[in-house]
């Protein structure tokens, strides 16, 4: 509206052939130039300057630009001639560019699109080209362009899974047909700080699209990443609604560290991920090769995720709706009322006695329910040359099997694309997303009365015991421990996490000359948490204490800033491509926490916490990185055959020791495209064969900060009747701590048949972590417990094979992805050769000391216990030790015949 406002005021003063254009004489000489560069080649010569609006002027290329000593008039009749636009040049200079209106339209073009079997492309995209004009093919396979401008005109015709095509139209009628892109060979790759032909690809990368991203509902990408990749193990922590999901790509590379890998979400480190149905496609980095360009933070592997983008055409909005139910497995076969009470009775005739005996509770029944999911996503994207969007936003519901359980996620997504000029594009993409959890007690880390978990009681809870007692309050076992039972648990016990988290990264990508373009990204983080949680008196642990409530809350920043230049370059039959950039990065992790107990009432849970008459002692604290980065690769192809990649970066970490804040990470990657020889075309029926192998070393700095300096902590006395804090050492400083570091060899070929309609990945991989981060007791009479060291190392070693068919592809689409992963892992050394042992049972279950055990030879987290060798029968003689010494008793294995000096089972009989 302003530029037409601007266009009507400026041609009502308008002075055709003023003396300055009349006399104006300019020379040019272009080559490949287009339409805006002309006019800015006019204005350097000149005092003119241009007025146009970029959406409404065909910016063409004109092959070869020659004018000689000629006017400004003279220049554009021959430039705008049949672009559909006219001059007009006022008397201050300016030449104002608009549409002419005078020019007659073409109409419609009209036409169908089919692939070479004749099957409708339905969806296809057909877009007039440097327009906005565009259309989707219908079911049928027919399309319609109406507003064509009159002449030649350029459509570019795209399908996913088809080379696009570009197609001068002249006429009114326009069928096309559309060769299949031979699955993939030339589709992109996102890799670290770049992208690359699949053909290209001298690594380990998996690439899942959009398609099988969102081929079920599901609570984010990293669940829909389950199966999808050969090597990468997912897992959920736990069933309950919103829980986080444990994954592991090719083993676990630490054993006190992370082993979780990198995320990079449109190039920002460390990000979360949206909801899948806003991703386009996830690539998981697995070699070295792949991940060494991500250094310190590329031992776990790298998952590399981009989102959906505008495209130019006409707005397109799409809905995407789930509904799903939940239920468990399967449940125990507990005793119900009658067998329970004829059980105790046999045991003791009188525990009965005086207890009430209620109509008979399945607690499993009580306590378990339907779970539900909703999911549901709303998108609109388009754009045009200029300025293209994609805009989402969705809603994650779900109620868990378990009464009480919920979880909701509320997300935005938002991508703009703007391209200022012919050289630079910017761009902003935005995520911001708020999660609920009402959570319940499932995972106790003790037992106790005053700490039972909801499933734990339902197990362990008589039969015979109601819900409610007479007066309406909640029954408690009898039997044992005086147990809170699991319906008062899950409804009573409060619990609520609150998340925010927002995340924008802007980027901005110049082109200095052909092939040679900087890429800038400036991104940030923000996520905020709170959780409260409040005990009544109606529970045990409440009752005691009259009330508990606590309110706990956290702040994570995270800034982070790119800066790369790229180049490519190709020279007859070489191929030689080049990126160095520097990063660096900030983080701060800021917590608070505060408590009280002794409450009036339990109506306010934990928003009256001066309500509570004691007050618990508060806390917090703030922890704060850095990150600086220097990185490199280059890529070099002859024939299309031979190909060589090398990576490089050089990662220094505040959260390392003086002597080793900064470490090397280099990788190298070879192949051969094998299928390219002149010697297989022959083999008609392989259409790809390439041998792969890698070698390359990465870090892992996932550790907590300040570990290897020396540090004090806060500790309170009492003097004089009253509290007086002062502080001592806690920890002794390590100058030499470093990083951990996996070395890793892989080896593998890409082998496809019958123009890719069977296609065969394998690989054999070799990794080694060396530099593992100890604690090493350290002699009492020193005052401290323990220090951080660089000791031992562990190994993992296996095999990867993903197998790929395309069955139909018609009107009735069919393929079958098949993939199999082995994995072996084992500790090589471990401080002085000594095992360590360490319990993870739930707290619930008593009798249980020491339940792993790491040892050199065997995998991270092998059980530790006796060997299960059946029931004692009646006269069979009971080894001394035994737990049980009766017969019907457990009988456990006397493993080495070695006694200790009692004479009974020991330590030595674990394994």
């Amino acid at each position: 509206m302003k530029f037409t406002l601007l266009l009507f005021l400026l041609t009502t003063v308008q002075v055709f052939g003023t003396a300055y254009s009349q006399g104006t004489k300019l020379s040019l000489n272009l080559q490949n130039a287009t339409t805006v560069q002309i006019f800015d080649k006019i204005e350097n010569q000149s005092n003119f300057k241009f007025l146009y609006n970029n959406d409404l002027l065909e910016n063409k290329n004109h092959e070869n630009v020659l004018f000689d000593n000629q006017t400004v008039e003279q220049i554009l009749d021959v430039v705008l001639n049949g672009s559909g636009s006219k001059y007009s040049v006022l008397e201050n200079n300016l030449i104002v560019i608009s549409p002419d209106e005078n020019q007659t339209q073409q109409g419609t073009i009209t036409g169908t699109i089919t692939d070479q079997r004749g099957e409708p492309l339905i969806g296809a995209s057909v877009v007039v080209k440097g327009t906005t004009i565009g259309t989707v093919v219908d079911v049928n396979g027919n399309y319609m362009l109406s507003g064509v401008p009159s002449g030649e005109v350029v459509l570019v015709i795209s399908f996913i899974g088809y080379s696009t095509q570009e197609i001068v139209a002249t006429g009114e009628t326009l069928n096309v047909i559309l060769k299949e892109d031979v699955v993939g060979l030339d589709e992109v790759v996102v890799v670290g700080y770049g992208s690359i032909k699949k053909s290209d690809l001298t690594g380990s990368v998996s690439q899942v699209k959009a398609e099988e991203i969102a081929a079920y509902p599901s609570l984010g990408a990293t669940q829909a990443l389950q199966g999808r990749s050969a090597g990468v193990q997912i897992q959920a922590n736990n069933g309950e609604p919103g829980a986080s999901f444990n994954v592991r790509i090719r083993g676990v590379s630490s054993i006190n560290s992370s082993s979780d890998p990198l995320y990079v979400v449109d190039g920002f480190p460390g990000a979360s991920a949206p909801p899948a149905e806003d991703i386009q496609s996830i690539e998981i980095l697995k070699d070295a090769s792949a991940t060494a360009i991500y250094g310190s933070r590329g031992a776990n592997g790298v998952i590399l995720i981009t989102t959906k983008r505008g495209s130019v055409g006409k707005a397109r909005i799409e809905i995407n709706s789930s509904y799903s139910v939940q239920n468990e497995i399967s449940r125990l076969d507990l005793l119900n009322k009658d067998q329970f009470t004829d059980y105790v009775t046999e045991v003791d005739p009188n525990a009965l006695n005086g207890t009430i005996i209620g109509p008979g509770t399945d607690w499993q029944e009580e306590i378990f329910r339907t779970g539900q999911i909703q999911n549901h996503q709303l998108s609109i994207s388009g754009g045009n040359e200029g300025l293209k969007y994609y805009v989402s936003g969705g809603l994650y519901d779900q109620s868990g099997i378990i009464i009480n359980s919920n979880f909701k996620r509320y997300s935005i997504t938002s991508n703009l694309d703007i391209k200022a000029t012919d050289k630079l594009d910017m761009g902003v993409n935005l995520f911001a997303r708020r999660t609920i959890k009402d959570g319940i007690r499932t995972q106790e880390s003790s037992g106790g009365t005053s700490n039972t978990g909801v499933v734990s009681a339902a197990f362990q809870g008589e039969p015979t015991l109601p819900v409610y007692n007479e007066d309406g309050t909640y029954a408690i076992s009898w039997l044992g421990d005086p147990n809170d039972n699991p319906v008062a648990i899950a409804r009573e016990q409060a619990n609520e996490r609150v998340d925010d988290r927002v995340q924008v990264n802007f980027f901005g990508q110049y082109e200095f000359i052909k092939d040679l373009k900087l890429r800038v990204v400036l991104g940030a983080s923000s996520n905020n948490h709170r959780e409260g949680t409040y005990t009544p008196t109606t529970l045990n642990a409440g009752s005691n204490i009259g009330g508990y409530g606590a309110i706990g809350s956290g702040r994570y920043t995270a800034l982070i800033n790119e800066n790369y230049l790229t180049y490519t370059k190709q020279l007859g039959n070489h191929t030689i491509s080049g990126m160095a950039g520097y990063s660096y990065e900030s983080t701060s992790s800021e917590y608070w926490f505060a408590s009280s107990q002794t409450y009036l009432t339990d109506a306010f849970l934990w928003w009256d916490l001066d309500g509570g008459s004691t007050y618990n002692q508060p806390n917090s604290s703030i922890t704060k990185t850095e990150l600086s980065s220097y990185y490199g690769r280059v890529n070099y192809k002859l024939f299309d055959r031979y190909m060589i990649t090398l990576n490089a970066r050089y990662d220094g970490s505040s959260k390392f020791a003086k002597n080793n804040k900064w470490a090397f990470f280099p990788s190298g990657a070879i192949a051969w495209n094998v299928a390219e020889e002149s010697f297989m075309d022959e083999a008609e029926k392989i259409s790809q064969l390439k041998l792969r192998a890698s070698y390359g070393v990465t870090g892992n700095q996932a550790i907590g900060a300040y570990q290897s300096l020396a540090k004090l902590g806060t500790v309170h006395s009492i003097e004089n009747s009253s509290i007086v804090n002062a502080v001592r050492p806690t920890t002794v400083a390590n100058d030499n701590l470093t990083w951990e570091t996996t070395a890793q060899t892989n080896v593998g070929f890409d082998l496809g048949m019958f123009d890719q309609r069977v296609s065969l990945i394998a690989d054999f991989y070799l990794k080694k972590t060396t530099n593992l981060l100890f604690s090493s007791p350290l002699p009492e009479y020193s005052g401290y417990s323990s220090l951080l060291k660089n000791i031992g190392s562990l190994q993992n070693k296996g095999f990867e094979l993903t197998l790929t068919t395309v069955n139909t592809n018609g009107a009735l689409k069919w393929t079958t992805d098949l993939n199999f992963s082995l994995n072996r892992n084992k500790i090589l050394e471990l401080p002085d050769g000594t095992d360590i042992f360490y319990q993870v049972s739930p707290g619930h279950m008593v009798g249980f000391s020491n339940t792993n055990v790491l040892r050199e030879g065997e995998p991270v987290g092998v059980f530790y216990g006796y060997t299960y060798d059946g029931v004692y029968q009646e006269g069979e003689t009971i080894l001394p030790g035994n737990f049980d010494q009766y017969a019907g008793g457990e009988k456990y294995r006397d493993i080495d015949g070695v006694k200790d000096e009692d004479g009974n089972l020991n330590r030595r009989n674990r394994w």
